[in-house]
Parts: C-alpha cells; structure tokens; sequence
C-alpha cells in the first residue's frame, strides 16, 4: 500500500479520525472508506472493536498506524481513523439550504454542519475562498455528521444562485431589516438561510439579495460566533 502522506488539499483523499465519526462515515459512505488505522492501545475499546468488524464485512484493510493517527490527530489517544476517497455532492432542488460564505475556521464550519443534521438541513452550499472542506479538523468538529449532509463548494456566490434561481434567500446580517423569529414564522420551504465570514460577516449588497435577517442580541456583545449563530436560525426557521 502506498505511504500515507500528511493531509493536504491537493490530496484525493482524507482522514476521519476518531471511532465515532469513523462509524458515521461507514454508515453514510461506505463506499469511500479505503483503510482503517489503528492505534495498538486501543484495540480492545468497544468502538475499535465495532469498527473492525464493520470494516471486515467491507473489505476494508486494516493497519496499526500510531504515528499517522497521532500526526494528523496532534494527540496521543487517537485510537482510529479511516482514510478515505474525496467525493462530490449536489444539492437537492427540492430542500432548504444554508450557504456558508467565506468560512475560514475548521471549527466553526464542522460545529455548524453537525448542527445543521440535527436541525434537519442537509444541504450546505460553502462558498469560496474558504476553509477545506475534507480538512481532518473540519470533519473532527462535524463528529461525522459531514458525511450525512449533501455539500458542494462554489467559486462565488452568483454560482450558487445561477443553481438556485427564484429561491427564497434569507441572509442573515447584523443590520438584517428584520428579526429572526418574525421572518421564520413567514417562510415556507425551500429556503436558503445564507451566513458569512466568521470577521466580517456578509457584505452590505446581500441586503438586496433577499429577506435579511437580524438575531437579536444585546449591546454587550459585538456579534454571536458563526456556528452559534447557524445553530440558532437553522432551528428557528425548521420549527415554526
């Protein structure tokens, strides 16, 4: 088998560290799983075990990898990993969606996908420049929940509307004309919650693009953090 290079974007594939997220993947794409790594003090965790026998039903080749799982993990107890093949998605026509514009951080892009699943949005358009979307650390923070949503990455944000024409677009801005919870009671699906970069948010000529969309805050705070922000309208708006 061929050496495992440190992750990078120019690679075809990536790692999903951790047992957990590495069961997500197995249920959700089987088909892209390539070979399981596997710390040698974990082979007798419950996941690790699970995992092993999910990967032998599949073919799946198993290896003990301590020093790949600890140089992409940064940690020491990493048990398992699965590399696997990047993919392509498109989005259905027929859902809602959220866009994510100019995202930078793994963190906050992975926490928003994970809540977008339990939400109930399973298409998130992500617009460029912007973190890598199969970055390890993005996909850590999602706990697998990527590779139950639908995600396509476009070149700007006119792309994604030349996709999606005619659809209902709700940016949401700090000087959004109107709150949150009044917009949502008045939208019908499918919808586009659209959210910006995590420093500088949305650009001003999104105003015109839809229905902008403030969430209220109090004046001791200067803004919300991005995926805090995605969670709370992503739930507002599926539940009225």
């Amino acid at each position: 088998m061929p050496k495992l290079e440190p992750y990078s974007r120019k690679l075809d594939y990536s790692y999903q560290l951790g047992v957990f997220p590495a069961l997500m993947l197995l249920e959700a794409r089987p088909d892209c799983a390539q070979r399981l790594l596997l710390h040698p003090q974990g082979l007798e965790n419950e996941g690790v075990k699970k995992l092993r026998e999910k990967c032998a039903a599949l073919g799946v080749r198993e290896e003990l990898a301590e020093r790949v799982l600890r140089r992409e993990s940064k940690k020491d107890n990493c048990f398992a990993g699965l590399v696997f093949k990047k993919y392509d998605c498109a989005l259905d026509p027929d859902a809602s969606h959220v866009v994510l514009c100019q995202i930078s951080d793994a963190g906050n892009a992975g926490t928003a996908m994970r809540s977008l699943l339990g939400f109930g949005i399973r298409d998130v358009a992500i617009v460029r420049p912007c973190v890598d979307m199969f970055d390890p650390h993005v996909l850590r923070a999602s706990m697998g929940a990527f590779f139950k949503l639908r995600v396509k990455v476009y070149d700007d944000f006119d792309a994604y509307r030349a996709d999606f024409p005619g659809r209902a677009l709700y940016p949401f801005m700090l000087d959004g004309a109107r709150p949150l919870n009044a917009v949502a009671r008045e939208a019908k699906p499918p919808f586009t919650l659209v959210f910006g970069n995590e420093q500088t948010g949305l650009p001003p000529e999104f105003a015109g693009y839809g229905q902008s969309v403030l969430i209220p805050q109090s004046d001791e705070i200067d803004s919300l953090n991005l995926a805090v922000a995605v969670s709370i309208g992503a739930y507002t708006f599926m539940n009225h």
